[in-house]
């Protein structure tokens, strides 16, 4: 094996590599984004104060 084919192949290796890597961070990014959209529409963390009546989940006066 000549000199320059294998400078071509570690080159190649290398490009291989960090094309794996790049995918792998989109990867995870967007399986991220899906979660949070998930979470988002069932409405995970916090209930919803949108069908209540006025004044519904306001401080409460407790001093009087």
């Amino acid at each position: 094996m000549d000199m320059m084919a294998m400078v071509s192949s570690m080159l190649a290796a290398q490009q291989g590599a960090l094309q794996s890597n790049i995918a792998a961070t989109l990867t995870k990014q967007n399986a991220d984004m899906e979660k949070s959209t998930v979470l988002t529409l069932l409405g995970a963390g916090q209930p919803s104060l949108a069908n209540v009546g006025p004044g519904v989940g306001g401080n409460l006066n407790i001093s009087a």
